[in-house]
């Protein structure tokens, strides 16, 4: 399935994009002077949803619904967020909702909250803010762009060296050693083909899973349980709000990426440990009921759900366990890779493979031509960090002392716009010390392709001035 890209966004990725891609490293649990891609608004919400988002009885974080929001039968919002967290909400606001809200009992435990309209007879109330009627302070169109960028971004990243994809029976191990960044590719077939999954990463590492394909069903196999490596403990622990690795040090770092996916359906049975990014699918909390049956289930989610639409019903919440991982800045690919490195059976020596990605290898170079994939929307930068990157971010053009890749500008005072530099190299961007720790696994591309579209722009508006001044001068 390929995503597409809107053409606004990409005449927009100059400026917009690279003013807001990359977040400093205070944002983000993370080494000084790594740069780190963020989720944006999203990371701020345990449920951030594009459209509809019918749910009961509760959700312990912030609440954003781009669509309508149903809470027949009773919902509570916001019952864990610390003051720091609800002060970091747009407008203070744990419950967004830019449509209809119906349901009888709606509860904002701490902060306000805010919606398009009411149903006849819809009851919101606020515990320690105030609700309003208006216009949603997020805009959810401009959000889920970009998160659908970051979403296909991260899919680019190869599988990490020495990682393995083992089936072990019904059992599924996924295992890696960076002590800082690991990725993985699953297909959807084989991680729903699982009754249990095991994850052993270092604690304190950030981890990704690319699932690939359609649709995701953990109900298909009755997957039962996230269990995640405790390094202390030397064994694994079955992740649950009271029970998790490390205190819970690997599930605030875990990030599910379903960059393509249209439906993900969790089993009810089982609570899911960390963040799940699908922002195109349609996101079930329950099993669902067989023969027309009502769904069955209320197994939580322990982190957050960035989806494109929700249900859950039957008990089924979501947990306060945001996501803080540091993601790496990377260029896209026209799509994101299909085929997932091959699941090692039992019995068979380990092998890692590492999938051939558009845009995963090699070196760009930055001329003054725009290049088939321009500068990325990447996510936003969280609210009180700083949206600038910084000097030093790879890729970024240098002033020569001929001035052909430096400002330039026009005799009429115009003002000044950098010229194309020379290439970006893996050379460069260690000097720099601006981009993620590497994982072993090949090169995260600088920002060169998202500089070469500005750039282009402006030596276009460079040229039209100098044109425009010699015609004068006739």
């Amino acid at each position: 399935m390929r995503i597409p890209v809107p053409a606004a966004a990409l005449a927009l990725g100059g400026s917009l994009v690279l003013a807001g891609l990359i977040a400093p490293a205070a944002a983000h649990a993370a080494e000084p002077g790594q740069q780190c891609q963020n989720l944006g608004v999203a990371n701020l919400y345990g449920e951030f949803v594009e459209g509809d988002d019918t749910h009961t009885p509760d959700a312990e974080g912030a609440v954003a619904v781009g669509g309508n929001a149903d809470f027949t039968g009773g919902f509570s919002v916001g019952q864990e967020l610390t003051a720091d967290q609800v002060k970091a909400l747009p407008g203070g606001n744990a419950l967004v909702v830019a449509g209809r809200v119906t349901g009888h009992n709606t509860q904002v435990m701490k902060g306000n909250g805010i919606y398009g309209s009411k149903a006849e007879g819809a009851v919101i109330d606020a515990h320690q803010g105030k609700i309003s009627q208006g216009a949603s302070p997020i805009d959810f169109k401009a959000e889920f762009t970009k998160l659908r960028a970051a979403s296909v971004q991260l899919a680019a990243v190869p599988q990490t060296a020495a990682a393995k994809v083992e089936a072990q029976g019904p059992k599924l191990y996924l295992t890696s050693g960076d002590a800082a960044y690991n990725s993985f590719t699953v297909s959807a077939a084989t991680l729903q083909g699982a009754t249990d999954i095991y994850l052993k990463v270092p604690a304190g590492s950030v981890t990704v899973v690319n699932v690939t394909g359609d649709s995701y069903d953990m109900s298909a196999a009755k997957t039962t349980g996230f269990n995640l490596w405790d390094e202390g403990k030397k064994t694994y622990l079955l992740d649950d709000k009271l029970q998790s690795a490390h205190g819970g040090a690997v599930r605030a770092k875990l990030l599910w990426n379903f960059p393509t996916a249209t439906k993900v359906i969790k089993n009810g049975a089982a609570a899911w440990a960390g963040t799940v990014l699908a922002p195109n699918a349609a996101f079930s909390l329950n099993t669902p009921g067989v023969g027309g049956a009502k769904p069955t289930g209320g197994g939580p989610v322990n982190g957050s759900v960035i989806v494109a639409s929700l249900t859950g019903t039957a008990g089924a919440e979501t947990h306060h366990f945001p996501f803080t991982g540091c993601l790496p800045v990377v260029t896209p690919p026209t799509t994101p890779p299909t085929t997932p490195p091959p699941v090692v059976p039992t019995g068979t020596p380990s092998a890692t493979t590492t999938p051939s990605t558009p845009g995963s290898t090699g070196t760009p170079s930055a001329s003054g031509t725009p290049s088939a994939t321009p500068g990325t929307p990447g996510a936003s930068v969280t609210p009180g960090t700083s949206a600038s990157p910084s000097a030093s971010v790879p890729g970024s053009a240098k002033p020569s002392a001929s001035g052909s890749a430096g400002p330039s500008a026009s005799a009429s005072g115009s003002a000044a716009v950098p010229a194309a530099s020379a290439s970006a190299s893996p050379s460069a961007e260690a000097s720099t010390g601006g981009g993620l720790a590497h994982t072993g696994s090949g090169p995260v591309v600088p920002l060169a392709i998202g500089g070469a579209v500005v750039i282009a722009a402006g030596g276009a508006l460079v040229l039209v001035a100098r044109r425009r001044k010699a015609a004068n001068q006739v």
